[in-house]
C-alpha cells in the first residue's frame, strides 16, 4: 500500500474515536466495556504493526482474527443474561445517532481507493451503498426522538435496511481480500484492511455498527410501548 495522504489517517483516526465515544455513552459510560474495547484495541494495533495480516495464505486465514473475536462476543452478549441485560440497557436513541460515522468511514474508503488501497467496489462509486446509513442517521433521529413524527416501525424498517447495506459491504470487503477466499477485485484488492490503523474498521467500526443494529432491533422489538416511553422522558 503506497504512503497515504495525512489527512486520511487523521479523518479515519477521528471517525474511530467519534464512533467509540458515542457507543461508549450509549453503553452509559459503562467502564467494562472501554475496558476490553481498550485492550482488543491495542491488541490489534501490535499485531498489525508487526504485519501479522501482511500474510494472506496462511490456514487458517489471518485475517479471521479481525472478525471471529468481536462476532463471538456479539453472540455470547446476545445468549447470557448479563449480556441481555447491557444490550437493554443500551440508549436506543444514541445507537441511532451512531451511524453517522458510516459517512467519515465511506469518504476514507473512496480515498483509499483513489490510492489503490481497496476496489471500486467497496466505495459508493461501486457496490457500497452504506453511506446512506450514516446520511440518514441524523434525520431518523429527528424524527423518531425529537419530533415523534415518525413510530418505532419505522425505525426498526430502518435497522434492518442498513444492516443490510452493512452485511452488502462486509460480504464485498471479505471477498475481496487476498486470500484463498478471494473472489472479486484482484486487480486492485481490499489490503487496507490488513494494516495499521485500517484493521480498525474490520475489528472495531463494523462490529460495534452491527451490534448497534441488533441492539436496537432488539430494544424495539421487546418494548410496545417505546416511543410512548421516549416521549416521557
Amino acid at each position: 500500500m503506497e504512503n497515504l495522504p495525512f489527512y486520511v489517517y487523521l479523518v479515519f483516526g477521528i471517525t474511530v474515536f467519534v464512533g467509540v465515544f458515542l457507543f461508549f455513552k450509549a453503553a452509559h459510560y459503562s467502564k467494562i466495556f472501554l475496558a476490553l474495547l481498550v485492550i482488543w484495541i491495542v491488541f490489534q494495533s501490535v499485531i498489525s504493526i508487526l504485519d501479522f495480516y501482511a500474510t494472506t495464505d496462511s490456514t487458517p486465514p489471518r485475517v479471521a482474527l479481525l472478525l471471529i473475536p468481536p462476532l463471538a462476543m456479539t453472540i455470547i452478549l446476545f445468549s447470557i443474561r448479563r449480556g441481555k441485560v447491557f444490550i437493554d440497557g443500551l440508549d436506543i436513541r444514541t445507537l441511532t445517532l451512531f451511524h453517522v460515522i458510516r459517512i467519515p468511514v465511506e469518504v476514507t474508503l473512496y480515498w483509499l481507493f483513489l490510492h489503490k488501497a481497496v476496489p471500486e467496489l467497496m466505495t459508493f462509486e461501486g457496490r457500497n451503498f452504506d453511506i446512506l446509513s450514516g446520511i440518514s442517521a441524523p434525520v431518523i433521529y429527528y424524527l423518531v426522538f425529537v419530533k415523534m413524527k415518525l413510530s418505532k416501525s419505522a425505525l426498526l424498517i430502518w435497522n434492518f435496511i442498513c444492516l443490510a447495506l452493512l452485511l452488502n459491504i462486509v460480504f464485498n470487503a471479505l471477498l475481496s481480500i487476498p486470500g484463498m477466499f478471494q473472489k472479486f477485485a484482484f486487480d486492485q484488492p481490499n489490503i487496507a484492511v490488513l494494516a495499521f490503523p485500517f484493521v480498525f474498521l474490520p475489528s472495531v467500526l463494523v462490529p460495534l455498527v452491527l451490534f448497534s443494529h441488533l441492539a436496537a432491533i432488539r430494544l424495539v422489538l421487546q418494548d410496545e410501548n417505546l416511543t410512548v416511553k421516549l416521549n416521557n422522558e
